[in-house]
């Protein structure tokens, strides 16, 4: 692994709602959490303002994770009640957002793409997010690891 700088981001107070319907417990049903996202980047030097990455650059990734996780309704594209949820959002009931998983883990691996989108796209792989943490509360999170494939870092 090649000497490199790294800085993180959180972003935190997206209460939100879910469930995973196949799962036995009471996970099954619907409840709800102030989510939270920390974001961990590299970069092998550093930009003009000697930073990894600007944190004050950051707002496209803090508008995206409030569209899908503010006051939101988060269900499995699979979950057998998805008509139901759709109708309840369409009558202004819940403000639904269809996933291919609702879980934490798959929600960290979902912002750390929206995050290497926008730095590849702005910095052209010199800097990247390796890690993001999702939280759902004080006692639960999920990370996910990984470089991505661009990265000159």
């Amino acid at each position: 692994m090649t000497a490199a700088f790294t800085c993180s981001k959180t972003f935190s107070g997206y209460p939100c709602c879910h469930r995973q319907w196949r799962h036995s417990g009471h996970c099954r049903f619907v409840h709800g959490y102030s989510r939270s996202f920390s974001f961990w980047f590299r970069a092998g030097s550093l930009d003009e303002n000697g930073f990894v990455v600007d944190f004050s650059s950051l707002s496209a990734l803090e508008a995206q994770l409030a569209e899908q996780f503010d006051h939101t309704f988060l269900v499995n594209a699979d979950d057998p009640q998805l008509a139901t949820w759709r109708d309840l959002h369409a009558q202004g009931a819940l403000d639904l957002r269809v996933m291919d998983n609702v879980g934490m883990e798959a929600s960290a691996k979902l912002v750390w793409g929206w995050a290497n989108a926008l730095l590849h796209d702005r910095d052209g792989g010199r800097s990247c997010c390796w890690k993001t943490e999702a939280r759902e509360n004080m006692k639960n999170a999920a990370c996910y690891e990984e470089l991505p494939e661009w990265f000159r870092g």
